[in-house]
């Protein structure tokens, strides 16, 4: 990826882990494991299995030229196998004893996705950190909550931050999750059995796993994709979640909304000189539209033919890349962002009162309650805030000079009423349970 979009919707870290000469070493690991694993158990003599090992070097193969001629066999294995076994000389007659292409380009995408896992996990919680300390410094900064993108409640913006952390963290959790479960060795051979390797086919599966790092799963699972669809559903879900926070900043960045700024990489325009674009947030939902996009691809795939797939299995050589790429960029990109974020809560005061005291008629309506109940009290407070509209004078005025109001409500009680401050109902125990729960994990990491 090495175009404007391989720049833009990836990282110099995923870029590495997903470049050529890394997947083509990576199934070169998965050879050079078995090797030693078949001559464990006596299946290849030991010799064999150091001088295959000793070859299995990627810059030393060509790997443009193998994976160019790959294209045109279907499989990077016949080239890459090939020129292993010229490399070995006597030993090569032993290379790729036992295996299908099949094992060795799955396992290999397993070791890169484990890698890529932990890159964008590196990523993940290093925003989390951030967005932890914005929900501690901004605690009791108050602002409103906008729903269908109009005035609702207060909140405060250590909560809104506490719920981009909570997200983060659960990505962090979700990533995790899947290189923990589903990340595993792939070895059946040609139809998932190890007949070639007679009597020791679990026995060097066990070992080849050991060799590789990677967990022995119970039976091959060549034409069972849930463990790749599992891996990009939860990268496309990450995507998502980090969206959310880019759109976020994009609304709250806004001139006329000019909640946050953001003072990293901004972005200008080629035509009006005084723009100054949120380019981390831009782009951050940019590549998570493009991870999301492409998960269907990978469950659509899942319907793969008896023993080995025609043409399912071949789709996510492209598509399983693409989803890490853009995740990581958008991960990337939102720890940017949030690392360079400032925050005016002075603005956050003033857009509170944009539409007045009317932002407080839920709770008006709420101390009402108590006293008429909850139905007649919404139906009194819509009526009040449709003549404040009307007339201009604001919702705690037509309350003060409606007797059903001042009936039951005294000064004090409309003071209290039209405090923001006092109307944020959990606020506080929900950012407390977010930044224990990001401390714990942590803690844990």
């Amino acid at each position: 990826m090495t175009d404007l979009a391989g720049h833009a919707f990836s990282t110099p870290r995923m870029r590495r882990i997903f470049s050529g000469t890394t997947q083509v070493q990576r199934m070169l690991d998965f050879e050079a494991a078995l090797a030693r694993a078949q001559a464990t158990v006596g299946l290849i003599p030991t010799e064999a299995a150091h001088t295959i090992s000793n070859a299995c070097r990627a810059e030393e193969l060509d790997p443009d030229a193998v994976l160019a001629e790959g294209a045109d066999a279907g499989t990077p294995l016949i080239p890459l196998v090939r020129a292993l076994a010229r490399a070995c000389g006597d030993a090569g007659r032993y290379v790729h004893h036992g295996a299908t292409t099949q094992d060795v380009i799955d396992t290999g995408l397993m070791l890169q996705a484990r890698d890529g896992l932990d890159a964008i996990t590196t990523d993940l919680l290093g925003a989390a950190g951030t967005c932890a300390t914005l929900a501690t410094r901004h605690r009791d900064d108050v602002m409103v909550a906008r729903t269908l993108l109009q005035h609702a409640n207060p909140i405060t913006f250590g909560l809104k931050a506490a719920q981009w952390l909570a997200a983060l963290d659960d990505g962090v959790r979700r990533l995790r999750r899947v290189r923990d479960e589903e990340i595993a060795l792939q070895f059946g051979g040609a139809a998932g059995t190890l007949a070639s390797l007679g009597d020791h086919g679990d026995t060097v599966a066990g070992l080849l796993a050991e060799e590789l790092g990677l967990p022995s799963a119970p039976l091959p699972w060549h034409t069972r994709r849930d463990r790749v669809a599992a891996v990009v559903a939860a990268l496309g879900i990450t995507a998502g979640a980090l969206a959310k926070i880019a759109t976020d900043v994009v609304l709250l960045a806004q001139p006329e909304v000019a909640e946050v700024s953001v003072q990293g990489r901004v972005g200008g325009s080629s035509a009006l000189p005084h723009k100054q674009n949120p380019t981390d947030a831009v782009m951050a939902a940019a590549a998570a539209r493009l991870a999301s996009a492409q998960v269907g691809v990978v469950i659509a795939a899942m319907s793969h033919e008896h023993e080995r797939a025609a043409g399912s299995w071949q789709a996510e050589w492209a598509v399983v890349p693409a989803v890490f790429h853009h995740t990581a960029a958008a991960a990337s990109r939102v720890r940017s962002l949030l690392e360079s974020l400032e925050v005016d809560t002075v603005r956050m005061r003033a857009n509170l009162e944009v539409t007045g005291d009317v932002v407080m008629a839920e709770s008006l309506a709420a101390a009402l309650a108590a006293r008429i109940g909850p139905q007649p009290a919404r139906e009194l407070v819509k009526t009040l805030a449709v003549r404040a509209a009307r007339h201009g004078a604001g919702l705690r005025a037509e309350a003060e000079a409606d007797d059903r109001v001042s009936r039951h409500l005294s000064a004090g009680d409309l003071d209290r009423a039209f405090d923001p401050a006092a109307y944020l109902g959990s606020v506080f125990p929900f950012i407390d349970r977010a930044l224990a729960a990001h401390a714990d994990l942590a803690d844990s990491g």
